[in-house]
């Protein structure tokens, strides 16, 4: 298929600001739709990865109806069942330049399910400004009723709620769960990698659970790492770091929490920062920076780090290792290994950020040797006299 839209990366030339947009491929004019979408998911405090993998989403549902000869606004029934198995039968571009056939690669039906979340969000809101009919929103959902609930679901008076309005184009699939990484891995992370700045990263999420937006946009005065801070103005005593959320950080790093907090540090992270302080004051760019993290080893020298430089550096890491290391397995970690230590769920709810308690439910997993002993502990039960 010869793709006509494409996401792209839009620099501003006034104000450096980045966005995503989606152009036609040939004469690079916006698809007006398509952005103002994206220009919405920006005014909600989405963050810059969502806004990325949103606008390669709506270019891939514009190319299918192209290609299909379907009115994006109008895809019919047909038009959204057919695309919901285009996605997964039809083989994605293969990744290597080398000549020679590759084994087919497919989307998966979670990721297709995330594409149709998309085209569901973007059709909704073409419908709220007129430019979607009442009928084709009325195809994206249909009636479920629940047999079993989520832990603390309410099903209102005499269970009224156990019918709910539930996506009607979306595959059936196993969560996986999140990936968690153990105490000796993120060691032999932070052992193996050479520059004091990434394993501050590391070690710093692995110790606190911030998600990457709150690390990457943390400001040097957030810092609060004396035993007192009373001098700066905070009665919180020990070291510890706030979180705060910012629209306005130069590397568009958002807390993904709406409400501040504070979480407590280790004297351990307290040393790997001061590392991270001698680095960075070898770069003389990097001094007027209010950011914490920030580029050391590449242009623009100074400026607050980026998602996408993060990502190359966990990239590299996970080579280095043998094991795959993303940002958000170091927070996963991190909540595992409290509510496993026996830590009180609303505290490691106030730690992580979560508005909801049912967020926690993701984050407890039973390992082998507690497996292991709970039927070592029956078997010993019943060799009792």
């Amino acid at each position: 298929m010869e793709h006509i839209y494409t996401a792209e990366r839009a620099i501003s030339p006034a104000t450096g600001t980045v966005r995503w947009v989606v152009v036609d491929a040939r004469t690079y004019d916006l698809q007006h739709e398509a952005v103002a979408y994206l220009a919405s998911l920006r005014s909600r405090g989405c963050s810059p990865n969502t806004e990325r993998a949103y606008a390669g989403r709506l270019a891939l549902y514009l190319n299918y109806c192209r290609m299909h000869r379907l009115r994006w606004a109008v895809p019919g029934f047909t038009g959204l069942t057919s695309l919901q198995q285009w996605l997964i039968e039809t083989p994605l571009p293969s990744r290597t330049a080398h000549p020679g056939p590759d084994p087919a690669r497919y989307r998966s039906r979670p990721t297709a399910n995330a594409v149709m979340t998309v085209v569901g969000e973007f059709l909704r809101h073409g419908a709220a400004h007129g430019l979607v009919p009442a009928a084709t929103t009325a195809l994206l959902t249909q009636p479920k009723l629940l047999r079993f609930t989520p832990p603390g679901y309410d099903t209102g008076e005499s269970g009224r709620l156990h019918q709910i309005q539930a996506a009607a184009f979306r595959f059936k699939s196993t969560e996986t769960g999140y990936q968690d990484l153990s105490p000796e891995q993120i060691r032999r992370m932070i052992a193996l990698t050479p520059r004091a700045r990434d394993r501050f990263l590391i070690a710093l999420m692995a110790c606190t659970g911030l998600r990457i937006g709150e690390a990457l946009g943390l400001h040097r005065a957030d810092m609060h790492l004396l035993t007192s801070s009373r001098t700066a103005g905070c009665g919180t005593q020990g070291p510890h770091v706030h979180v705060h959320r910012r629209t306005d950080n130069p590397n568009r790093a958002l807390a993904k929490s709406r409400f501040s907090r504070y979480v407590p540090v280790t004297a351990d992270l307290v040393a790997l920062y001061t590392d991270y302080q001698y680095e960075r004051d070898q770069e003389p760019q990097a001094a007027d920076s209010p950011m914490v993290f920030v580029n050391l080893f590449r242009p623009p020298f100074g400026q607050a780090m980026s998602y996408s430089n993060t990502k190359e550096t966990f990239d590299r890491l996970a080579a280095a290792v043998e094991h795959a290391c993303r940002p958000h397995m170091l927070r996963h970690s991190a909540a595992t290994r409290w509510l496993r230590d026996g830590v009180d769920r609303d505290v490691v709810q106030r730690l992580l950020g979560h508005a909801s308690p049912l967020s926690m439910e993701s984050y407890r997993h039973v390992d082998d040797a507690e497996a292991r002993a709970a039927v070592e502990h029956v078997a010993s039960l019943r060799e009792r006299p």
